[in-house]
């Protein structure tokens, strides 16, 4: 199922792929965040059916580490993430970038900047991981948001007063998070035409009311999308 919108000059697609993890399509691009796959029964994604050119990863819990190493070890794509995480990816037979906060990287499709996110960062043995990240994607003038593990902050306020993103992802599943509450004052703050929220509902602890969400976002200059597993959000 798709959700088509407004900015159909940018032929773009946003799908969910559950948990905080997304595949975005552009003419030349497959862009994985997060892909937290294999180990979240509830998804299905076949990377093998799509052209994988690039994987980010916002911090290294396993949740949004995921299937990054296997999927760039099988298809080449590069992981581009935090300094520390990328040279844990790049020792385990990955092809890995790293950067960090304040980081602008240009692509193809067009750039990326890691930008704040409060949370721990650890890898799957317990290594240090380096800080986590938010990531702002600009597709040509389209810009896409992923807030990463994060708590309430001021940093959706200069998000939005130095790049103003389109769509901007949110985690809103509270305990390891930001809650729905939280989330919706994040939303009102960063402004984007259009939030999806993630990081809910996949585990026990994480479990929301996602339609409060929606009510307490929409209004006439925002739209919460709530996709499920899998939905495609075309521009």
């Amino acid at each position: 199922m798709a959700i088509k919108k407004e900015f159909d000059m940018y032929n773009t697609v946003i799908k969910y792929l559950g948990h905080s993890a997304f595949f975005i399509k552009t003419k030349n691009s497959g862009i994985l965040i997060d892909p937290f796959i294999s180990q979240n029964s509830a998804s299905d994604f076949d990377y093998t059916k799509e052209k994988i050119t690039h994987i980010f990863v916002t911090h290294g819990h396993n949740d949004h580490l995921g299937d990054a190493v296997n999927i760039s070890k099988n298809t080449g794509a590069q992981i581009i993430a935090v300094f520390e995480l990328a040279n844990f990816c790049l020792n385990r037979g990955a092809n890995a970038f790293g950067v960090n906060l304040g980081g602008k990287l240009n692509f193809d499709f067009g750039s990326a900047i890691f930008c704040p996110a409060y949370h721990s960062s650890s890898t799957p043995d317990g290594s240090y991981a380096g800080c986590a990240a938010s990531i702002l994607f600009d597709f040509d003038g389209l810009k896409i948001f992923h807030a990463g593990d994060t708590c309430l902050s001021q940093e959706f306020k200069t998000i939005k007063e130095i790049y103003s993103p389109d769509v901007a992802m949110l985690p809103v599943g509270g305990i390891f998070t930001m809650d729905i509450e939280q989330a919706s004052i994040a939303a009102k703050w960063i402004s984007a035409k259009y939030i999806i929220p993630m990081h809910y509902n996949t585990f026990p602890l994480i479990k929301t009311d996602i339609h409060k969400f929606k009510m307490m976002v929409d209004n006439e200059q925002q739209q919460a999308l709530i996709l499920g597993i899998n939905e495609q959000f075309e521009l």
